[in-house]
């Protein structure tokens, strides 16, 4: 491969997001800098998995500009932690020179020139020791991008061994750096996309050393939000920021920034970006509390639209909040259903605009002290698919991380019936005709709701999946399910079929694959 097309960038935020997410617990068993909290392989994989979905959720004939451009945006907005807001940084570098070529080169210089630069105070052995060294290894190669790519891992990977002799905290502890051994994986999977040979696993060193909780104790509190500002307005609060605490990283550009740093005091901080400009998904975390409770205090908030869906997430433990199909739940229905859940809270919104209501909800909720991840899912089946592998006796962000994997290993497909003349992305459709949607686009025009339910399912089994999930709506025909049952049991016997009454009103059909 000669060019890091589209087609190899949405391959390569998806490979590197699900290597990331098998090596995740090895990741956070070596994180002792800067503080030893145990979630430097959980940002990571979040950070990444953010990326990932903002590509994935492009049209398939955009072009390379916007491709690298929707990969750096979905892992800004979606950075997590110290070393997931360095890697989101080193992303736009990237994107910054391949969007408009090929030169992986000058890419990798220019990711590992603004990740140091976004580092208040950097510091080696950490993970900008080991982009810088993967970059300094190419800048003479005379080869292409697979070459280069192959070089750049393995320098990578040689740079890791040696952060312990870089940093004292990684030599008493018998550990690499954590954030560095994540950035690895990223680039062995960048190696993979281009050259096609892949691994079936990847390396994270184990530590030689018991590692104790907390070895480094940091300040009080991480505070970390995305901030509307313009350049002067945020170099001035590199400035506040830093004489308030440590671990200062800011991100980002063209107005919109990523905060994070570690202070003694919240408040002022976010104060500080406030007089800066607009801070939005400020997230508070008390450092000494990073064991992360388990227990009779973790709760799920599901949003439903139909008696059916709602009875269904009440079954499996969900507090729900419901909705009109096509508006929006209330935000003081859902902050009281966030209170009301427990002090960890994973919310499953099931909606885009939904999710901007529990964005803000959790918010709130933050400020009481109520630990909230609000889960990207678009669609019901999605929901459901995360409560299945809901666990409240395992850690909250691994919990995170398992719904967020099942919830984005779900496509979600619905019928619904056309109420006026249209251009659709599947040609033209007219008032009473059957339209069926997949992952939001319309993807088939029919007549009746049999024979497009049919068409949709076929082409959602077609990509890959175990288990097909159908939820007939209120006004649904009685055989609709069964039509759908029948032809599976034809055409792909190997598939698992679950049918639920969800009494949903505007949609006859909800479909998810698995």
């Amino acid at each position: 491969m000669e060019v890091l097309d589209p087609p190899a960038v949405r391959r390569w935020a998806r490979l590197a997001a699900d290597a990331l997410g098998r090596a995740r617990g090895d990741i956070d068993a070596l994180n002792v800098f800067p503080v030893a909290d145990g979630d430097t392989g959980t940002n990571l994989h979040l950070t990444m998995l953010s990326a990932a979905e903002a590509v994935e959720s492009l049209p398939d004939d955009v072009g390379g500009e916007v491709v690298w451009q929707t990969l750096s945006y979905g892992a800004l907005v979606g950075a997590r932690g110290n070393s997931g807001v360095i890697v989101s940084q080193a992303l736009r570098g990237l994107a910054e020179v391949l969007k408009d070529g090929s030169d992986l080169r000058a890419g990798l210089a220019r990711a590992a020139a603004l990740a140091r630069q976004s580092v208040a105070r950097p510091v080696d052995g950490t993970v900008l020791s080991v982009l810088g060294a993967a970059a300094q290894a190419v800048q003479d190669v005379e080869s292409g991008p697979g070459e280069v790519a192959r070089l750049a891992a393995e320098a990578a990977r040689a740079a890791l061994r040696r952060t312990p002799d870089q940093l004292d905290v990684l030599a008493r502890s018998g550990v690499v750096d954590a954030g560095g051994a994540g950035l690895a994986i990223v680039l062995e999977s960048l190696a993979a996309v281009i050259t096609g040979v892949h691994r079936e696993r990847y390396e994270v060193p184990g530590p030689t050393a018991r590692v104790s909780p907390m070895t480094e104790v940091g300040a009080g509190y991480e505070v970390m939000y995305l901030l509307d500002a313009e350049e002067e307005a945020v170099a001035r609060l590199r400035g506040e920021l830093d004489a308030m605490g440590d671990s200062l990283v800011v991100v980002g550009g063209d107005g919109l920034w990523n905060v994070h740093v570690h202070v003694g005091e919240a408040g002022p901080a976010v104060e500080a970006g406030m007089r800066a400009g607009r801070p939005h998904r400020i997230r508070i975390t008390y450092l000494a509390e990073r064991t992360h409770r388990a227990g009779p205090g973790r709760g799920v908030v599901a949003v439903a639209a139909g008696d059916g869906i709602a009875a269904l997430f009440e079954e499996c433990g969900a507090v729900v909040v419901r909705r009109e199909p096509g508006g929006r739940p209330a935000l003081p229905a859902m902050l009281a259903a966030i209170r009301r859940a427990g002090d960890e809270v994973v919310v499953l919104p099931n909606d885009e605009a939904a999710g901007a209501v529990a964005a803000a909800a959790g918010e709130i909720a933050r400020e009481d002290g109520v630990m909230v991840s609000v889960l990207p899912t678009r669609a019901t089946v999605q929901g459901l698919a995360a409560l299945a592998v809901h666990d409240p006796l395992r850690r909250f962000d691994d919990d995170v991380v398992a719904m967020t994997d099942a919830a984005g290993h779900t496509r979600h497909g619905h019928l619904v019936l056309a109420d006026q003349e249209a251009v659709t992305s599947a040609g033209l459709c007219r008032p009473g005709d059957v339209l069926g949607l997949i992952d939001g686009d319309v993807a088939v025009i029919g007549d009746t709701l049999d024979s497009v339910a049919t068409l949709v399912v076929d082409r959602m089994v077609a990509g890959g999946g175990e288990l097909v999930t159908l939820v007939t709506g209120a006004h649904a025909p009685v055989r609709l399910a069964e039509h759908v049952a029948g032809h599976l049991g034809r055409v792909r016997p190997d598939v698992d079929l679950v049918v639920y009454q969800g009494e949903q009103g505007g949609y006859p059909l909800l479909i998810g694959v698995e």
